[in-house]
């Protein structure tokens, strides 16, 4: 059963070999593109996923990730040797959904894979907010900002689903890890805080000021935006 179709952009046959075993045997289809550029032309025949390491040898996977982002919201999980906090807190900031870091578990990779494409599979009805100002359709992961549609990856949708549908309730940063990502994840606080700035960025009107994402000093998040009656 064909569970999804997955690019691997890794240069390194060995490690690309054993990632696209682990995933073959779990039903996904798997395409491995050893540089950028054919990473990049690759992309157009349609994937569900791309698993992106940052240090290919003829383009670095930021680059590829910003490129990709200017016209597609498929869910990339960064594959890298980069350990460094920063390092992470970056790629999420320009469009990754997840991170993961060499030398890794094949296992815990494929368990990764299926957490982020199970956020695809929303089923809930269309959802407003503020007379109509944010409207949310959790089946489609579409969002729409005063009648324009707001790109938005799949992990910040996600996250603004999560936080909109309980307007009010506070959620921890680890709440909203377990609820985005579905594991544990280190270095979580940095985590979520970027993809708040990245969702704030890209729906409200003053980020400093928000009318939707309000911080909760010393806990976490809530949604102040007022649901618009059926």
């Amino acid at each position: 059963m064909n569970k999804g179709r997955i690019l691997v952009v890794e240069d390194e046959k060995k490690i690309s070999e054993i990632v696209k075993g682990y995933l073959e045997k779990e039903g996904f289809l798997v395409t491995v593109a050893q540089t950028g550029q054919k990473a990049i032309s690759t992309i157009k025949a349609g994937f569900d996923l791309i698993i992106l390491d940052l240090m290919l040898p003829d383009m670095d996977g930021e680059d590829i990730c910003q490129t990709i982002r200017k016209d597609s919201d498929i869910p990339i999980i960064m594959l890298t040797a980069k350990s460094g906090e920063e390092e992470r807190i970056k790629g999420l900031g320009i469009g990754a959904d997840d991170y993961v870091v060499k030398p890794f578990s094949p296992r815990e990779l494929v368990a990764r894979v299926k957490a982020l494409l199970r956020r695809l599979k929303g089923s809930n009805e269309t959802i407003s907010f503020n007379k109509g100002d944010l409207v949310m359709d959790p089946f489609r992961f579409e969002a729409r900002k005063n009648g324009s549609p707001v790109v938005l990856t799949p992990t910040e949708f996600k996250l603004l689903q999560c936080l909109a549908e309980h307007p009010g309730q506070i959620f921890s940063r680890l709440q909203l890890v377990n609820v985005i990502l579905g594991y544990d994840f280190e270095g979580y606080d940095r985590t979520i805080d970027a993809h708040i700035k990245n969702v704030r960025h890209k729906i409200e009107e003053d980020p400093k000021n928000p009318l939707y994402i309000k911080t909760v000093y010393g806990i976490g998040y809530k949604f102040i935006g007022q649901p618009d009656e059926d």
